[in-house]
């Protein structure tokens, strides 16, 4: 098994999260991703943290939560604050104009909610993440159980293909919020806008996984180097 192009890939995430969290300043109050991306913000906000830095975290998922308190990063409830300062997190996919698709990791609908109270999202990624047009990845849509076989037949009416995410042992993969994941194909994406609105209007879908009008930069790790997408 050649492992080069993963430790290729954690080195350009460890670039990109030690470039992001130049952002945060004292005191604030910081969003925490999810995932194997936003691992190393965490990382990197504990050793700030370890040094001095004054700030409380939110967290996007209750495994993120756990980590940050491992980390000695203090926390606040996400329905305890009003606003948050500064995130970052990871994407699956992102484009230049800093549409995303998120959710891989199953955190999709406390991530989107994250990113809405937040005034600067940042979103780190290795050089794979960045496309031309969203889609290769599917897209996640968190559902209520008993609305599934529904949402696959609304889905299939957007030309998406709907598939259950399961566990390794095959039983269904349950969020947070003990919801189902639901990954959509619908190939590439000409208009990631247009189907986040159809998506947001489908009964029994939760959030899915386009961000769209969310993330203020993304910073990505090329080799060495620290690339920024503003969409400016």
């Amino acid at each position: 098994m050649d492992t080069k192009p993963t430790l290729n890939k954690d080195l350009e995430k460890q670039v990109a999260a030690k470039a992001a969290v130049k952002y945060i300043k004292a005191n604030d109050i910081v969003g925490l991703g999810t995932g194997s991306t936003a691992f190393f913000v965490l990382q990197e906000i504990a050793l700030l943290v370890k040094e001095g830095l004054k700030i409380k975290g939110v967290a996007t998922s209750e495994k993120t939560a756990e980590l940050a308190v491992n980390m000695g990063i203090e926390l606040l409830e996400m329905n305890d604050v009003q606003r948050i300062d500064i995130t970052i997190d990871g994407a699956d996919e992102f484009t230049e104009s800093l549409q995303l698709i998120k959710g891989g990791g199953g955190a999709l609908f406390r991530e989107k909610i994250v990113a809405s109270l937040t005034d600067k999202e940042i979103i780190i990624a290795d050089s794979g993440k960045k496309v031309e047009l969203l889609g290769k990845f599917t897209v996640p849509v968190e559902v209520v159980p008993l609305a599934l076989n529904y949402v696959l037949r609304k889905l299939a009416q957007l030309n998406g293909k709907g598939k259950l995410r399961n566990k390794e042992d095959q039983t269904p993969f349950v969020t947070d919020n003990q919801n189902y994941i639901v990954d959509a194909d619908f190939g590439l994406i000409t208009n990631p806008a247009d189907l986040a609105n159809s998506l947001n209007q489908i009964d029994g879908v939760l959030a899915h996984g386009l961000f769209i009008n969310l993330t203020a930069m993304v910073i990505m790790g090329k080799g060495a180097e620290a690339i920024i997408y503003s969409g400016n």
